[in-house]
């Protein structure tokens, strides 16, 4: 018999995933949380609206038109369940729940393409209203047509910081400013990396052009200070200091923050997959091998859920690790194409390590934060406490120190300052940021309705 395939996500891997499967006669399941398909860097606006390709996308429209029709192509031959959580994965079973309807899903393969999200160092004042993410700033601006403010600040680092800023001049919004927090000379040093994939780096001056068109002032190598603003009234500036050590403020209603992405790991977590501490990174990634194999037998991880390593990339492993699951069910695959995809993936791996050098994880600003600084806004724990909870309990490792303090616990389960949070032990334990280990995933992986309605039988099984 034919294997049933589950795959999570439709964003570019998981479309490439579906696609390689249903060229191979299979008909897969495909799981989204979103309304549709596109994944977060190609999110399809609502629908009745009407905004071009070029407008949503800028420089990727093609390929979001590309990815787009394609996924329009498999729906008569896959079975999608759009705004599906997927809550829990236990030994070929996925949790799912739709609405308020709770029901069960075999698999005999699981291709996990998870995604990512904004990485975030946490900032004094960046609790108040008027702050987003990166990310939550792009979705503002695709799905609901809208800015997060009239006066925006853009601030962080990484590829994300110009693109959404990009996007948002493009739609008429005013960006006060673009405040980065690293160097030009990092960017210098990171040229051989980065010239492993030319286009992407013709794109990112591309999205620069755009910013100077507009006038929208850029400073690079700040250290971030305070988001100002009161509890009543939300954000009203932002103060950084220049690399001289000078001060400098722009007056903004709404804040936009990241540093580079994360992948979103608990799905891989609950499925029982091993994890290494990736020093390159400084993260704790699910252990894979060149195909997408995870340690746990027929799951498969793909995409940025596995490796940041960008839209392009994510395709390619999408489809590479639909490819592996088909060879270990003794489908046919060539062997070429698995060769090439391979290739094609080791140059996006070089240029993602150039893109850290780039635009590093500032690290060093987790020891100076102020002890009043909120790490935890779900929780309200500050940075202050988290230190206490370390000096007065010895509690050295992540999830003893989320006992102690509730770090972590929140509904968010640590994705916005797990990071963070682990720097600032490693700080003031003095300790390597190794040994102080990782959040461990809980189901839910999100919150869930009160009243569930449980479905027993399996969705697709008729």
């Amino acid at each position: 018999m034919a294997p049933r395939v589950v795959i999570i996500g439709a964003g570019p891997a998981g479309v490439r995933a579906a696609q390689a499967l249903v060229e191979a006669g299979l008909r897969p399941v495909v799981v989204d949380e979103g309304r549709r398909d596109g994944g977060q860097i190609y999110r399809r606006q609502p629908e009745g609206f009407s905004r071009s390709y070029e407008t949503l996308y800028g420089t990727e429209a093609a390929r979001a038109a590309s990815l787009h029709q394609s996924f329009d192509v498999l729906k008569n031959r896959i079975d999608y369940l759009p705004e599906t959580l997927v809550w829990n994965i236990s030994p070929n079973t996925a949790h799912l729940v739709s609405g308020t309807r709770y029901h069960t899903l075999a698999f005999d393969a699981l291709i996990v393409c998870s995604g990512a999200t904004d990485r975030l160092m946490p900032v004094k004042g960046w609790h108040l209203a008027g702050t987003y993410s990166l990310g939550g700033a792009q979705v503002a601006l695709k799905s609901q047509g809208c800015a997060i403010g009239s006066r925006i600040v853009m601030m962080g680092s990484g590829p994300l910081l110009y693109l959404v800023a990009a996007q948002y001049v493009k739609a008429g919004a005013q960006v006060a400013a673009v405040l980065d927090t690293s160097t030009f000379m990092q960017r210098v040093a990171a040229l051989p990396g980065l010239l492993a994939i030319p286009a992407a780096l013709r794109k990112g001056i591309a999205l620069t052009r755009v910013l100077a068109k507009a006038r929208v002032p850029v400073h690079r190598g700040v250290q971030p200070i305070e988001i100002k603003g009161s509890p009543q009234d939300g954000v009203s500036g932002v103060e950084v200091a220049l690399p001289g050590g000078a001060p400098l403020e722009f007056a903004c209603d709404a804040v936009a923050l990241g540093y580079h992405l994360r992948p979103e790991t608990q799905l891989a977590d609950l499925a029982g997959c091993r994890f290494s501490f990736d020093e390159n990174t400084q993260q704790w990634l699910p252990q894979i091998d060149a195909d997408g194999r995870s340690s746990i037998k027929g799951v498969y991880l793909a995409g940025d859920g596995a490796r940041v390593r960008g839209a392009d990339a994510a395709e390619r492993s999408g489809r590479l690790a639909a490819l592996a699951a088909m060879h270990d069910h003794g489908m046919r695959v060539e062997g070429a194409e698995r060769e090439r995809l391979r290739a094609e993936l080791a140059r996006f791996t070089r240029f993602a390590a150039g893109l850290r050098e780039a635009f590093p994880w500032p690290a060093r600003f987790a020891a100076s934060l102020p002890d009043e600084t909120i790490v935890c806004r779900c929780e309200a724990i500050t940075a202050g406490e988290l230190r206490r909870v370390v000096r007065a309990t010895g509690a050295q490792e992540a999830n003893r120190a989320k006992a102690f303090s509730r770090v972590g616990m929140g509904r968010c389960q640590g994705r916005y300052c797990g990071h963070a949070g682990a720097e600032i032990i490693a700080a003031a334990a003095c300790v390597p940021l190794s040994s102080v280990g990782r959040l461990r995933g809980q189901a839910p992986v999100k919150p869930l309705p009160v009243a569930l309605t449980e479905e027993m039988r399996d969705e697709v099984s008729e």
